[in-house]
């Protein structure tokens, strides 16, 4: 592994190798996201069970606001936490405020018997997340020269790390909370343990801690100690030239497809709601003698990731050999929108193999149905996210970057707290309704962007 300063370019086969602070920020970020998706696995369970199993006993309503507002305020909070390192803290400090406040949230929750505890965890975890999410994948990019040929690789270990947290947390906080630290009668379990899995999530996060304030300083050199400097004279000149019609234009076409992908989102995020609450009580996951823990099936999701990341790009490259060349932005998102569409049309094929069962959980649906659904969930997640964050940052003006990026993340909010709302209304609604309903809408808006390809791409030019 090079031993070269950070940023150091060199002709020998050692250049090809990353700085070690890559592998650092990378086990750091994974922990983190242990932390996360643990919880998150968790969270609706925690809320909707029973206070005798071990939940907080509340109602499908009040527990889809509240994880649609905690995971709406997730993705808001990173644009004060990314303006505070960038002004006045430095990344490092920053990721260290970050990863202290995402701990006490976790042992916040796993203390918690009350609404007030409750919400002092999530405050907690929103308020760590801010300073945490913005400042890492900054990190990684000060670890290179701005011309770095490794740069793309290290992004690739980067997302991988993150996948490789995103896919072990469910199992491990799940096996705890359903498994281990559950108590039975028989087949039947009378309480849960989902303390322990948000405490196992809070003892993840400070092992990436640690290992960040006692590694930093020996890997990563001065890479993000200070706030970053004032721009220069030159930039500050470049910064008050008006825009362009072709800049305008490029301006509109993002705003017109960060509105297409809210609702990709607020659908592809009924993972951790209305998809959870299905499939706890009306998804039959017994594989033999063992069931399958609710919590198991969010780690679908990335390991989908991981397996399917290089046959994705191997397909892009291949279409982009053709005469016709690669499918366009605006394609590859509507397809995207498209199969996250044919995903829940499989989730009406569970509600239908139920029949006229209601709610009646003796009545199970087979898994393959919720196995196809996130798989399709995947491939759309992956035709239309790593396209759409480089759409961004290709079409938008130098002086608006930061801040179109804070739109596209601006629109994520909005989706997760839509994905509560619509987890809320599943005691209102039939599952047939709810799940018909973001199949048909995804599926319309997916073919509306289609229908608009020549249009923004004139507009992208």
């Amino acid at each position: 592994m090079s031993t070269n300063s950070v940023g150091e370019k060199s002709n020998t086969k050692e250049s090809v190798k990353h700085p070690v602070g890559l592998y650092l920020v990378s086990f750091t970020i994974m922990w983190e996201r242990f932390s996360y998706y643990g919880m998150r696995a968790l969270l609706i369970l925690f809320l909707t069970t029973q206070l005798i199993k071990g939940g907080l006993g509340l109602d499908t309503k009040s527990a889809g606001l509240i994880y649609g507002n905690f995971t709406g305020l997730v993705y808001l909070t990173p644009l004060l936490g990314g303006w505070l390192a960038d002004k006045y803290l430095g990344q490092r400090k920053a990721v260290v405020w970050g990863s202290t406040l995402i701990a006490l949230g976790q042992f916040a929750l796993f203390t918690t018997h009350t609404k007030s505890m409750l919400y002092l965890g999530l405050l907690l975890l929103i308020l760590g997340n801010g300073f945490f999410k913005p400042n890492m994948s900054s990190l990684v990019g000060q670890l290179y020269e701005k011309d770095d040929s490794r740069k793309d690789s290290a992004y690739s270990i980067f997302y991988m790390a993150i996948n490789v947290g995103a896919f072990i947390a469910p199992l491990i906080c799940g096996t705890l909370a359903e498994q281990i630290f559950a108590q039975k009668q028989g087949a039947e379990i009378i309480s849960y343990g989902y303390r322990y899995g948000f405490l196992a999530a809070g003892i993840g996060m400070l092992i990436g801690q640690i290992a960040f304030m006692l590694l930093s300083n020996k890997y990563m050199k001065g890479i993000g100690k200070h706030p970053i400097t004032k721009a220069s004279t030159t930039d500050t000149k470049d910064s008050n030239k008006p825009l362009t019609k072709q800049e305008k234009n490029r301006i509109k076409a993002i705003f017109i497809m960060v509105f297409f992908v809210t609702f990709f989102w607020a659908g592809f995020e009924q993972a951790g709601a209305s998809l959870t609450i299905y499939t706890k009580d009306f998804i039959n996951r017994n594989m033999g003698s063992f069931v399958v823990p609710t919590s198991w099936f969010q780690s679908l999701n990335p390991i989908f990731c991981v397996i399917l990341g290089p046959t994705m790009g191997a397909l892009w490259v291949y279409l982009s050999k053709r005469e016709k060349g690669d499918l366009t932005i605006p394609q590859k998102m509507s397809l995207g929108m498209i199969l996250l569409g044919i995903g829940f049309l499989l989730m009406v094929g569970a509600v239908l193999q139920r029949g006229s069962a209601g709610d009646d959980v003796t009545v199970k649906a087979n898994m393959m149905w919720l196995v196809g659904a996130y798989f399709l969930h995947t491939v759309g997640e992956m035709c239309l996210s790593p396209v759409g964050l480089s759409m961004v940052s290709k079409l938008s003006p130098p002086k608006y970057v930061s801040l179109l990026m804070g739109v596209w993340l601006f629109s994520s909010a909005i989706a997760n707290k839509l994905a509560g709302v619509v987890a809320s209304l599943m005691g209102t609604f039939t599952h047939m309704q709810i799940f018909g309903t973001i199949a048909g809408v995804s599926i319309v808006l997916g073919f509306m962007l289609l229908s608009l390809n020549k249009k923004l791409i004139s507009m992208m030019q």
